[in-house]
């Protein structure tokens, strides 16, 4: 977790604020947790589907793919060959 912006201090950048309550069961962390996998994903090359915005896709230039499914957080795989590194290489 970083610093809150307008409270970092100088020669503390690498401290931490103490949470008084859990970040789970916020208005905000689901919207958050999803904002933040969607960045994850589209950064690493998956296309999130029209029908569903849980669902992405990545195409290898070999034509083979892989659907990630989301669901809260869990994670549902799916592909055609499981020799393919996650990464593409």
């Amino acid at each position: 977790m970083d610093q809150l912006e307008g409270f970092e201090e100088t020669r503390k950048e690498n401290m931490v604020s103490k949470l008084k309550k859990s970040l789970y069961g916020l208005k905000q962390t689901p919207r958050q947790w999803y904002k933040k996998s969607d960045s994850f994903m589209t950064n690493h090359g998956y296309i999130r589907t029209n029908s569903d915005n849980f669902v992405y896709v990545k195409i290898f230039p070999s034509n083979k793919f892989i659907i990630l499914l989301l669901y809260v957080d869990d994670m549902l795989i799916v592909g055609q060959d499981k020799k393919i590194n996650i990464r593409g290489t």
